[in-house]
């Protein structure tokens, strides 16, 4: 009978040690997920600020004027433009 019950001890603290240990691990993954959630909405708002900032450097107007500061563009005279219609 001692025996029996020394089993059943041994098994119950078993037992309390793998709940212990799931909760650890359970409270370590969510605090890590927490974490992952907050980078990535951080990560979501810098892909915006991205987005609008490439919009700004991307305008028609700034293009053409760099292209014609910068590189020395000018738009051809009317004589040398030709307009090609697609094939339908």
């Amino acid at each position: 009978m001692m025996r029996a019950d020394a089993v059943l001890v041994a098994l119950v603290v078993a037992s309390a040690l793998g709940v212990v240990s799931a909760q650890h691990q359970a409270r370590k993954l969510h605090a890590e997920y927490e974490r992952e959630q907050s980078r990535a909405q951080a990560l979501a708002v810098e892909w915006g600020q991205l987005q609008l900032e490439q919009s700004t450097w991307a305008t028609h107007g700034r293009v053409e004027r760099l292209a014609r500061e910068k590189l020395g563009m000018r738009l051809p005279p009317p004589g040398q433009v030709l307009v090609v219609e697609p094939q339908s």
